[in-house]
Parts: structure tokens; sequence; C-alpha cells
């Protein structure tokens, strides 16, 4: 089976510590017993080729809190990175949009840790970056994130059906082999998983056609 959506394993920092939020709540936060660096390996052994990196510290206090770690993950690793760290170009950088849905199911953006709902949309974000060369979005969906619901299907075939030459990135709620390939059929170039990954849901053959190697 041959795919083209990838799969992309998290891993999400507090602390220093490997963790999970359930939609985006600091209140509601799982933290596993694993050291990252174990899980870096845990995610190589699968086959993955990119690994995305979340510093919640920082994402709360709008300052990096993790960089320790984020730099002992980076010199472990010979696949890239996905940090602001990175090298700057269309290519090298994704920008990440979380957004919850208001009353009319509009995607609007949520700031500072998902604590404050903002009045944006994620389709005129979308809009003015792209008219600066944007080529890669990440959006997750703050109501799916770590609650294993399966993921907002229809948010993202919205999304590429609204900006056809975004390389979407789907990020929120996956919990099973079916959703990755659900997601695969609405066009969404790759998909975000972590507690799914970090629990073991998926077994490791259905993961397979969505880490192909390079």
């Amino acid at each position: 089976m041959t795919v083209a959506m990838r799969l992309i394993p998290a891993i999400d920092l507090r602390g220093g510590h490997c963790v999970r939020l359930l939609q985006g709540r600091f209140d509601a936060e799982t933290v596993y017993a694993i050291d990252p660096a174990e899980v870096l390996e845990l995610y190589r052994g699968l086959g993955a080729t990119y690994l995305h990196v979340v510093d919640l510290d920082g994402a709360f206090t709008g300052e990096p809190r993790n960089m320790d770690v984020i730099r002992d993950i980076a010199a472990r690793v010979s696949c890239p990175v996905q940090a602001w760290i990175a090298e700057f170009g269309a290519d090298r950088v994704v920008l990440a949009f979380d957004v919850r849905l208001d009353d009319g199911g509009t995607p609007r953006l949520t700031t500072h840790g998902w604590e404050q709902q903002t009045g944006a949309s994620l389709w005129s974000a979308v809009e003015d970056h792209a008219k600066h060369g944007a080529r890669h979005v990440l959006c997750t969906d703050v109501a799916r994130d770590g609650a294993l619901s399966g993921p907002n299907f229809e948010l993202y075939a919205e999304a590429v059906r609204r900006f056809p030459g975004i390389q979407w990135q789907a990020s929120g709620g996956v919990a099973s082999g079916a959703d990755l390939r659900a997601l695969a059929h609405t066009g969404v170039a790759a998909v975000i998983s972590g507690r799914a990954l970090l629990e073991a849901r998926i077994p490791a053959e259905e993961l397979e056609p969505f880490l192909p190697s390079e």
C-alpha cells in the first residue's frame, strides 16, 4: 500500500518531561514516565523520518523554556526536527495554527497556550501568509487534541479545498489506523500524532504505510 500522507510523531515538552494535554488544557495533563530521548528512539524505531516538537511552556509564556531538551533531541537525530530553530525558507518553515470552531463552525485562532480565543479565522490567516510564499501549514483542532476522539475530517477537507497549493498538516484526535486512512483521503500532506503513538494504540503494521523511507 502506497499513500502520499506522512505521519509525523509528536513530542510535547513541559518542564523537560514528555506530556500530552487534553484539548490544550494545562490542568488536564498526562505525564509519561519516559525520557524524551527514549521517545525519540521509539519513533525512529517505527520508521519516522520527521519529528514534531512542541515547547508547551514556551507556548504558554511566550518564551522558550525547554531549549536544552530540544537541543539534545536535535543532536541525536539525522531526521529533520520541526522547530523554529530550523533554517528559514518556504520548504523549511511550517506555520502552526491552533483553532477552535465558533458557533457557526468557523475555525478561530487561539493564542497564549490555547487560553485566549481570537476573532481571526484560520482562512484569513492562511490567506495572508500565502501571499508571502507560505507553503506548509499545520492546523490543530484544539477540541480534539489528546482526546482520541477522531480528527476533524471536515475541517481538513475544507482547508485543502480552499487552499490546494498549501501542504496541510492535520493534528488532533488521531486514535486508529482508520483515522490515518481517512485523513489521507482528505488530501492533507501529513498528520501529527502524539498520544496514540505514546500509548501504542495503533499497530506498527498500520503505521508503516504512513512512515515512508527516504
